[in-house]
């Protein structure tokens, strides 16, 4: 096979896994899910101080200006009263649940319905929790934190967030139970767990805190429009 042959080839096989690697970040709201790239240790090689400098794609872990998670702190808070409800159109949809080793995540396959925020309109693609949370309000930690990841038809991400508190059962996260205790202790576990309804998290608070942040793991895109809810 002559030269030129074999260079074509090698570039349509790089512009292909170029296009998977793209296409699996896009389904998951444009985070990185392979675990094994980076961690959470805070001192470690690949802890958060570090995600800037391991693959150059991220180097706005290090050098973002927009960075989350934040302190929601009540002294930079502005109140706006004109925000009114989130106008969210769920619908059932059925669902891959995943172990991703940093958080478990609930991937919608044919989307689940969209949300209207600040009058533009926003696809659910999918949900996850960390545990625990990554967002604090007057510098407050709580038991977990649930994102809801969202994107507009030009590609901008939006990403509704609630806090938990240990108390009472949380209905939506009760009826999912059985399914997260299967991939627990499961690195990249994953099952098909059929129909589920993202209108069961409730999204009843009126107040919620909004600003202009990034992805919390990497490639930390930045320019997310975060919501969260007042409410715990």
């Amino acid at each position: 096979m002559e030269k030129s042959s074999i260079r074509c080839i090698f570039f349509l096989l790089f512009v292909s896994a170029a296009a998977v690697s793209r296409m699996n970040a896009a389904s998951s709201g444009g985070e990185v899910e392979d675990e094994h790239e980076f961690d959470y240790e805070k001192n470690g090689a690949k802890g958060p101080k570090n995600w800037g400098k391991l693959k150059p794609e991220w180097k706005l872990c290090g050098e973002g200006k927009m960075q989350s998670p934040i302190d929601l702190f009540h002294d930079r808070v502005r109140l706006v009263s004109n925000t009114g409800m989130l106008n969210e159109d769920y619908h059932p949809s059925n669902a891959v649940l995943k172990n991703r080793g940093h958080d478990m995540m609930l991937k919608f396959e044919h989307g689940a319905g969209s949300i209207e925020i600040n009058d533009m309109q926003y696809e659910l693609g999918q949900l996850h929790w960390h545990s625990p949370s990554e967002h604090t309000i007057n510098g407050k930690r709580f038991a977990l934190e649930l994102h809801m990841v969202h994107e507009s038809k030009n590609g901008s991400l939006a990403v509704v967030t609630v806090l938990y508190k240990i108390g009472r059962p949380d209905g939506f996260l009760g009826s999912l139970e059985k399914e997260l205790r299967a991939v627990s202790d499961e690195h990249e576990g994953e099952n098909n767990i059929g129909v589920i309804d993202a209108r069961k998290v409730k999204l009843v608070s009126r107040k919620y805190y909004q600003y202009i942040g990034s992805l919390t793991t990497p490639p930390c895109t930045q320019n997310v429009l975060w919501t969260v809810l007042r409410k715990v």
